[in-house]
């Protein structure tokens, strides 16, 4: 096989994060904290370098709720349920902790050597939205409304135009 690119699977970050929620779920009853930090390494080298950024902050939402499935499904099947899946809870995220955070800053480190900042500088680079014709005055400035009054929603414009 000849080429210069390195073939291989690329994941977006979705699929990235479905592929960590599998890994953690399947390892959680047996191994949590390492099928974790090893769903974190596989998750981050296989996801498209443009997809780091999503990727690299979801990893402590992602134990979280695989933990609360598999305790709720633990709790299910005893005799009291609250305290069963509170206890559980309580247990698995306390032991769990270090291997998050081990998971979490592997997941942001190897993320950052594939190239997070160039991610983060696009994010921090995005341009301003243009106003509308329609918000311009007849002088050609871009007009300015008084706040919303809390609670409505409607997509429409309350108050006077400042320079009126």
């Amino acid at each position: 096989m000849t080429g210069t690119g390195r073939a291989g699977v690329r994941l977006t970050a979705r699929g990235a994060i479905v592929m960590l929620f599998v890994i953690t779920l399947v390892g959680m009853p047996f191994l949590p904290g390492p099928a974790f930090v090893a769903g974190c390494l596989a998750a981050v080298l296989l996801v498209r370098p443009r997809d780091l950024l999503p990727l690299v902050v979801t990893p402590p939402l992602v134990f979280f709720v695989a933990a609360l499935l598999v305790e709720l499904m633990r709790a299910l099947s005893s005799g009291s349920m609250l305290q069963t899946f509170g206890l559980g809870m309580f247990t698995a995220l306390s032991s769990g902790a270090p291997w998050l955070f081990l998971g979490s800053a592997l997941a942001l480190g190897v993320g950052w050597v594939r190239g997070l900042p160039d991610s983060l500088r696009e994010l921090r680079g995005a341009p301003a939205p243009t106003p509308t014709p329609a918000s311009r005055s007849r002088r050609g400035r871009v007009r300015t409304f008084d706040p919303e009054p809390e609670g409505y929603f409607e997509p429409r414009v309350y108050g006077k135009a400042a320079d009126e």
